[in-house]
């Protein structure tokens, strides 16, 4: 059962990652090739991940105050939602303010997944089986990887329309998923409570208190500078999955260098998130954090630099230390620092502050571009990135765990 819910939890996050490859990752060629500028791409993405910015703590509240693992059927709900709107992808044609609505509905509720998802490690945990997150989220990365990998010679041969169908395979997928996973889950709990005494499943009344989102930022100060520091170290990472096409072609690249360098930089995810869980046992996870701060600096660092190609791949390496080791050391701290009560609104901030950093890269990005171009957008993100990374350094051991 182990074994079985790990692949499980595993297929969620791959086919959660291939839709981002699709919805994401090449929205400006759909929206280019629909009629669209880059300016009012970016609009749209930025109007995209603001509603996001709103939805994410109004889910994450109405996730925490249900019990069991309604976590499950929020997801499902969701995915559904997403599915239908897809298909307005083949119905509103040229650029129209349908299609606009219906691009900004689809990557909003998909952001919304993302802390949900986060969550579910620990929701799923309840059944009595350990997850190991590292491994089930380098199965994301795997999968997206492979996709963006083919994903551009298969629009170039057969059209966009290729995405939106994609896209509905994916979300089908994702949804099957997600049953096969409450089954599973529910057949280990049915197991755990058979071996375990019903006995004292009731925690603390203190950690079974929920709060609005408010007042956990009030409650938990220190935690949110950590998070505004994600603002800073996000931006960067931001910019290579929004502007890598502009970035490569400064050097003189195409967009089949493009794809491959996003291929590249998701598949070198996947060893550090496969051994997390060995690198957890040895460091804490405000050490790894910290190096993670230090790697995001380092690669769009040498992204500034770049006077190639060829320098632009050996950026990537680093992202074995960055968003790598980041996200599941993030994941895994915000677990280990928050009441029960608070977990998914934890995570929830997390997400969101990467949600805005988003926002802004999305509409700043394309405006240092259009006026000073690629080499000025590395820079600017060179140094934002240094500054959220000296902030997360100096901020992250000021977060104690919530003992009552």
């Amino acid at each position: 059962m182990k074994r079985l819910l790990n692949f499980e939890y595993a297929c969620i996050h791959g086919t959660y990652w291939m839709f981002y490859g699709v919805a994401s990752s090449f929205a400006s060629v759909f929206l280019l090739a629909r009629g669209y500028s880059s300016s009012q791409i970016g609009v749209t993405l930025a109007a995209a991940n603001i509603l996001a910015v709103v939805l994410q703590p109004m889910v994450a509240d109405l996730a925490d105050r249900i019990k069991r693992l309604s976590l499950i059927g929020i997801t499902e709900i969701l995915t559904i939602m997403m599915m239908a709107v897809t298909v307005g992808l083949f119905i509103f044609d040229g650029r129209t303010a349908a299609l606009c609505t219906t691009f900004v509905l689809l990557i909003a509720w998909h952001t919304v997944l993302h802390p949900l998802l986060n969550s579910l490690t620990f929701k799923l945990e309840e059944c009595g089986v350990a997850i190991n997150f590292g491994v089930a989220r380098s199965m994301g990365s795997l999968a997206y990887s492979a996709l963006v990998a083919v994903l551009g010679t298969l629009v170039e041969e057969r059209g966009i329309l290729v995405l939106p169908i994609t896209g509905e395979i994916i979300l089908a997928m994702l949804l099957i998923s997600l049953i096969f996973t409450k089954k599973s889950y529910d057949q280990a709990r049915q197991i755990n409570e058979k071996k375990v005494p019903a006995a004292a499943e009731k925690p603390n009344g203190k950690d079974e208190e929920s709060i609005n989102l408010w007042q956990f930022i009030k409650n938990n100060k220190p935690f949110f500078l950590v998070n505004l520091g994600v603002i800073g170290l996000y931006f960067s990472n931001s910019i290579l999955n929004n502007y890598m096409m502009q970035i490569v072609a400064s050097v003189g690249g195409s967009s089949q260098d493009m794809g491959w360098i996003l291929s590249l930089m998701a598949f070198l995810e996947i060893p550090t998130m496969i051994c997390f869980n060995f690198l957890r046992k040895k460091f804490s996870c405000q050490l790894l954090i910290k190096t993670a701060a230090v790697g995001f600096t380092a690669k769009i660092g040498i992204c500034y630099l770049a006077g190639s190609v060829a320098m632009i791949f050996v950026a990537q390496v680093f992202q074995l230390v960055s968003f790598a080791l980041f996200l599941p050391a993030m994941v895994h701290f915000i677990d280990e620092v928050m009441r029960k009560g608070e977990a998914v609104k934890g995570q929830a901030l997390f997400t969101t502050m990467i949600t805005i950093t988003t926002v802004f890269s999305s509409l700043i990005g394309g405006m240092i571009i259009d006026a000073s171009g690629a080499k000025m957008l590395t820079m600017v993100s060179t140094l934002a990135t240094a500054a959220g990374a000296v902030i997360i350094i100096a901020a992250v051991d000021r977060v104690k765990p919530k003992t009552e």
